[in-house]
Formats: structure tokens, C-alpha cells, sequence
């Protein structure tokens, strides 16, 4: 059977039949991926559930992918224990799975007198949370090091253990080992109800029955609806929290070598300004509540109160173009902590209210649900030599892009220089694109100045039979 016909098996087949799950993991986003992974090489037999056509299509496909040390969580929280946790084992696995670390450090810029009263303040935490490195910089220090920041700038913190990684690949690599070493995962799958027998879980999804002994809740802007409707209440509420961002051109990158946060507020860690692993310099996000569990617009006058927040602290982005905006919704509840449960008698764990440090995290957290898994009686032997994986192509600009070889063929996307061969790989496989989103997060096809104008079209070729619905209905439809 050619690779083709066998990625087209793997993606269509029915969940349903006789198998009984250890773990059905609700949600592909990626505490949802991270978790597969740390089940599965624990010896669970597991099942990740994505109602989306590709995985990270909720909350995980827009943020600012930066892997944070902890320093700023509340100390003695549950954020903080699965930050830290998460952080090192990041750092353990990237070159197993072959993942992208860039260690810029980051700054906490104070722009006002208040603000740099604060500093020490946040300097007394950070050491308490264990990151003992985190010190002050004076402004000439500051200037120094960032000589094209605003001199309006006043002090700052040195947070060298800050970094920016890639916020796709990373999830992916954890569902590949998951997928390598036994486990299944279903996209297009929505749960849409379920049955608790005292001992077993069965799912109704929207391509057959699931039966699992465990359920781990991971649904994260929709995780409240969830726990509602199987388990007839929730103890948290989601409310959807908007951050739009702006991403600058790429000859914007080199205008800071440093990640430049704010000085938080109680309910929001800041616009931030990042240079990204894929080259460019981005400014956001921004806070806004709202109702809707979908709604990842941008507003023109959000976007230029953006811009002009990243010219005050960067001037020398006045004049520079920008190449995309977008939003994401962060899953935000009532309380700042985790909403991460519990319910023992119905075999049940809720992972909920996973803010704005679920890329780093993820790891950390999966490690945590495993040991309260372990507290309901639930135990397996580890996998005693876990498959690993075939490490994706690098998407990083830090990496050696295929792109570069010289036998690389057709590029497709002119400002991304991604492959012919990549969008190919890409739409094979256990977790083939199936949309051009899911396509873009492996690839970076459409990611560039043209925003997709140039390479549609040949996308539109290169993924008919793949894609529902087709790339070209919906180019006809616009």
C-alpha cells in the first residue's frame, strides 16, 4: 500500500469497536498532546479526541511561544510547580524530539517611576519561584544591551533563562512519540456525550463510540461545557480572553536581541515584544474578555493601539512594515491558578483555565495529572525503551531549512521558502494536515509578507483530495 492510500486509512478509520481505553484525552491542543505523550510512555493505552480537522486549532494556535522559567507565577501555585516542571523537561527532551530553544533572555522594563518600584518586588519572587538569576539593570546597563529601546525606559530586570521556541512544532513532536509508542489520535471527533457504567466511560463522538476506563478533560476554551454536559457540573467557568498581535517584518528582528516584558498587572502579564523563531519581531497580545468561544478577530484600531505601543518602546519600528496580525482566545476562568481536578468517582480529571502559560507548562502539567491518576488507584509499567521519533523538518530559522539543500526542488511559498517536498510531507502521515491552518503550523506556508497571495493557488493544486473542505471551493468562495 503506497503512503498515501495508508495516511488516507489512518485519517478516516472509525474509532469504534470492542477496545477499551486506559485514557481518553479530550482535546488535541497542547497540554492535550503533552499529556499523550507522558501517558502512553507510562504504559496507558491511550485515545486523544480533536473535534477540529487538525490538532492546535483552539487555544494553542496563537501565542507569544515563548518557554518562561517561572520566574513571575504565584508563589506556591500550581502554575508555578508545572511551569518549572515543564521548563526542564523541555530542556531534557528538545534534542531527543529535536525541538527549537533559543535562549534570548528576556527584560521586564519599567517605563514609569511606579514601575520600577515594583521591580524589587518581582525580583524577591522570582528568587523565592527558585530562578535565582533574575537581577536588577540600571537604565545605562539597559541601554547598553538594548540600544534601540526607548530611552523613556527607566530600569529593568534581567531574566536570562527566557527563550522563544516553536510553538507547533513542539506539541507535534509529543503526539508523534504518543503515536510512535502505541496510542491513537482522532481528529474530526468531537464528543458530543457519554455514559459512566461505574467502571467505564462510554463516549458518543461524531465518528463512533469511544469506551475508556479514564477520561482526562483537556478541552481547553470549551473545557467548563465539558464537565458540564458529562459530568453535570463544572467548578469553573471559562471566559474566553482575546490577545490580538501584530507581527513586524522581518528586518524588524534584529532591533532587540532581548524579549521586552512589561511590568504585569494583577489580571494580565502585558503587551510583550518577541522576535520569533520563524524571524520576525511581534508586539501583543492584548486582554480582552469577551463571550464567544470562536471569535479570533482583529479590530484596526486594537491593532495601530499595538503598533504604536511597540514604536513608544522601539522606535525604529515606525517605519516598518508589517507583515500579519492575528488573535487567539486564552481559556481564563474566575480564579488566576490552574483548574486542574479530580473526580475520583467518576474516573475523571479536569485540566481547565490554562491561561497564558500552557506552551510552558504543558509537560509539567502532564506530569502533575499523572500523579493524581496514580492517587485514584490507576497505575502502569513505564515503557521500558520508548520508540522515539523522526524529528520534522526544522521550521526555525536557527535551523538548517530544506530549503537549503541542493536537491530542495520546487519552493512553493516564495517569502517563507518552504518546499514542495514539505508540503508534501506534510499531508502524510498519522497527523497529515487537513486544512490549510494545520498545513501553515507544519510548514510556515502562507506565514510570510504575501500572506499567502503568491502560493494558494499551487496549494490549492498540491492539497486537492486532502483538504475538507477543498482549498480551491473556498478561494471560489471568496
Amino acid at each position: 500500500m503506497i503512503l498515501s492510500q495508508l495516511n488516507e486509512k489512518i485519517q478516516d478509520r472509525s474509532p469504534a469497536g470492542d477496545e477499551t481505553f486506559d485514557v481518553a484525552i479530550i482535546g488535541g491542543g497542547v497540554v492535550g498532546c503533552a499529556m499523550a505523550r507522558r501517558f502512553t510512555l507510562e504504559g496507558a493505552r491511550v485515545v486523544l479526541l480533536e473535534k477540529a480537522p487538525d490538532i492546535l486549532d483552539g487555544a494553542s494556535k496563537a501565542n507569544s511561544a515563548i518557554l518562561h522559567t517561572g520566574f513571575d507565577a504565584p508563589e506556591g501555585s500550581l502554575e508555578l510547580d508545572c511551569v518549572r516542571n515543564g521548563f526542564r523537561e523541555y530542556l531534557e527532551i528538545r534534542d531527543g524530539l529535536g525541538l527549537v530553544h533559543e535562549r534570548s533572555g528576556a527584560l521586564v522594563v519599567a517605563w514609569s517611576e511606579a514601575e520600577t518600584q515594583k521591580l524589587e518586588a518581582i525580583r524577591a519572587q522570582a528568587h523565592a519561584n527558585g530562578v535565582g538569576d533574575v537581577d536588577l539593570v540600571s537604565a545605562e546597563a539597559l541601554r547598553a544591551r538594548e540600544p534601540n529601546l526607548s530611552h523613556r525606559a527607566k530600569a529593568a530586570l534581567d531574566v536570562p533563562g527566557e527563550g522563544i521556541i516553536d510553538p507547533w512544532s513542539a506539541p507535534y513532536a509529543y503526539l508523534d512519540q504518543a503515536i510512535a509508542n502505541g496510542a491513537q489520535a482522532f481528529t474530526s471527533c468531537e464528543v458530543t456525550g457519554g455514559d459512566f457504567d461505574g467502571d467505564t466511560w462510554a463516549l458518543e463522538t461524531t465518528r463512533g463510540p469511544i469506551r475508556a476506563d479514564t477520561v482526562i478533560n483537556c478541552a481547553g476554551l470549551y473545557g467548563d461545557l465539558v464537565d458540564a454536559a458529562l459530568l453535570g457540573e463544572a467548578r469553573f467557568a471559562i471566559t474566553p480572553r482575546k490577545g490580538q498581535f501584530v507581527v513586524f517584518d522581518k528586518a524588524a528582528r534584529d532591533l532587540v536581541s532581548s524579549i521586552i516584558l512589561p511590568v504585569p498587572t494583577e489580571r494580565t502579564k502585558g503587551v510583550v515584544v518577541f522576535r520569533t523563531v520563524f524571524g520576525n519581531l511581534a508586539v501583543g497580545p492584548t486582554a480582552e474578555d469577551q463571550p464567544s468561544r470562536s471569535d479570533a478577530s482583529t479590530d484596526e484600531a486594537t491593532l495601530r493601539g499595538l503598533i504604536a505601543d511597540g514604536v513608544a518602546k522601539i522606535p525604529a519600528l515606525e517605519n516598518m512594515p508589517v507583515t500579519a496580525v492575528y488573535a487567539g482566545l486564552r481559556p481564563a476562568s474566575e480564579a488566576k491558578d490552574y483548574r486542574i481536578h479530580a473526580t475520583a468517582e467518576k474516573n475523571w480529571i479536569t485540566v481547565g483555565g490554562i491561561r497564558s502559560t500552557g506552551l510552558s507548562g504543558a509537560l509539567g502539567i502532564a506530569r502533575h495529572v499523572f500523579g493524581l491518576y496514580g492517587e485514584m488507584g490507576r497505575h502502569h509499567a513505564p515503557l521500558e525503551s520508548p520508540a522515539g521519533v523522526s524529528a520534522r523538518a526544522p521550521l526555525a530559522e536557527s535551523g538548517a531549512r530544506d530549503w537549503q539543500a541542493p536537491d530542495h526542488g520546487e519552493i512553493v511559498c516564495q517569502c517563507e521558502m518552504v518546499t514542495r517536498r514539505e508540503i508534501e510531507a506534510a499531508l502524510t502521515g498519522p497527523l497529515a494536515a487537513r486544512s490549510l491552518a494545520g498545513l501553515k503550523r507544519q510548514t510556515r506556508a502562507t506565514m510570510g509578507r504575501c500572506q499567502g497571495f503568491f502560493c494558494t493557488a499551487r496549494l490549492a493544486e498540491l492539497t486537492a483530495g486532502k483538504f475538507e473542505p477543498p482549498m480551491s471551493q473556498e478561494i471560489g468562495d471568496d
